[in-house]
């Protein structure tokens, strides 16, 4: 069924009796030409533009839980391509393009709310710093103002500007930026894949790799019995090493945790999206009235979807460093993502050394903006057998080769450890 203002009219003269199912529930098939290991944004959006733009639909997506479950559903939402170097910012770009045009696309509203971002500075330096960055958007073509202190006053006047530590000199604006409902994300890929014949396998966790006897992966063992494929993808997330290892590989990536919050609903405050230049913090505000915000990853390997104390206080005092008002709001509710941190801060989509198995991993931060355009990117990888024009500088080989993109230095940072 598409969603229109007749669909919905003609469902309630009907008494909203007639709506179908928004996907399948099917019995998993024998053998596939393209396996998706992972139900979440990057593996549904991959098998929607497999069967959209490559006319791959023999798809499978297996997902241990229920489609969502993992960092698609425990993310704060925020949208932008405000990068700066090269293979980051084409790449990020792509993705914003895909993000306003997403609704029309997949027939869904997945909320896509182009509010805005701002980057907020606090010294001379860093001022200097969010020009460059600027700079290299607008050669580019992406939007980016630096506004000054007299501007963010303006747009922003409830900050606290007499910090003498953090003082808040201006700010980085990306007016296209945003926020956009991460589950409705989730179910318009699911539904628009659906519907174009691709299986949607859900409570089936892959516990092993089937190959031949030339080593290469002819298919998955899953909890729902062997499946066969022509090829296998992996999207999943903070379980790539995991999940990589029962093929044998080692993956440059490690696993934290990345915690979340959102406080009680407040009267509207925030206009967009707002990030403290002096430490780690993220703030937006959600339909409901909720502050959703969230800072930095955990200091310790992990794969459970939870966080400690210590961080909850950092995050928390980043806010108040510029917001010391919403110390009197309360905290509605935290939850934990499990971040696949590669050691330079930027994804991977590329082919394994084990033949018929791909990989899409190595997200850190910034998973849930990079949604389409990973799809798109790892859909082209798994139909033609290589990367995406935006996506070439995202190969496994590049710590061999010294071609990393340390974008922030926002990697797992092994060397700490």
């Amino acid at each position: 069924m598409r969603y229109s203002i007749f669909s919905l009219a003609r469902a309630a003269l009907s008494g909203h009796k007639g709506w179908t199912r928004a996907w399948r529930d099917p019995q998993p098939k024998k053998h596939y030409d393209v396996v998706i290991i992972g139900g979440g944004g990057h593996g549904l959006a991959t098998a929607y533009f497999l069967a959209r733009e490559y006319g791959v639909r023999n798809v499978a997506v297996l997902e241990k839980g229920w489609i969502g479950s993992g960092n698609a559903g425990r993310n704060t939402t925020i949208i932008r391509s405000n990068y700066m170097l090269p293979g980051n910012i084409g790449f990020y770009e792509l993705s914003m393009k895909l993000w306003e045009r997403m609704e029309q696309d997949l027939n869904y509203n997945t909320m896509v709310s182009q509010r805005g971002i701002i980057n907020l500075y606090h010294s001379d330096a860093q001022r200097d710093a969010y020009a460059r960055r600027g700079n290299a958007m607008r050669i580019n073509g992406i939007d980016a103002e630096l506004l000054d202190g007299v501007q963010i006053r303006k747009v922003l006047p409830f900050l606290n500007y007499d910090n003498a530590r953090f003082p808040i000199q201006g700010g980085l604006l990306q007016r296209r930026a945003g926020t956009a409902r991460h589950d409705a994300v989730v179910w318009g890929y699911a539904r628009a894949a659906d519907s174009r014949g691709v299986d949607i396998i859900q409570n089936c966790e892959v516990t092993g790799f089937i190959r031949d006897q030339n080593g290469k992966v002819t298919g998955v063992e899953t909890s729902r019995g062997a499946i066969g494929a022509g090829k296998v993808g992996m999207a999943v997330a903070g379980n790539s090493s995991r999940v990589a290892a029962m093929a044998g590989l080692r993956l440059p990536i490690e696993s934290h945790v990345l915690q979340a919050f959102v406080s009680e609903a407040i009267k509207p405050l925030i206009p967009g999206v707002i990030t403290f230049g002096a430490g780690h913090f993220y703030v937006s505000q959600s339909d409901k009235g909720g502050l959703v915000f969230g800072g930095d990853i955990d200091g310790y390997n992990s794969y459970a979807q939870r966080g400690n104390m210590p961080v909850m206080e950092d995050v928390c005092e980043g806010g108040m460093a510029i917001m010391p008002m919403i110390g009197r709001v309360r905290l509605l509710r935290q939850w934990g993502g499990i971040m696949d941190m590669s050691m330079d801060g930027t994804p991977i989509i590329d082919r394994t050394p084990v033949d018929g198995l791909y990989l899409n991993a190595g997200w850190c931060y910034g998973g849930f903006k990079a949604t389409p355009a990973s799809g798109l990117a790892f859909a082209h990888l798994l139909a033609r057998d290589e990367p995406h024009e935006e996506a070439r500088r995202f190969r496994l080989d590049r710590f061999r080769r010294g071609a990393m993109i340390d974008e922030k230095g926002q990697g797992a940072q092994p060397n700490l450890h």
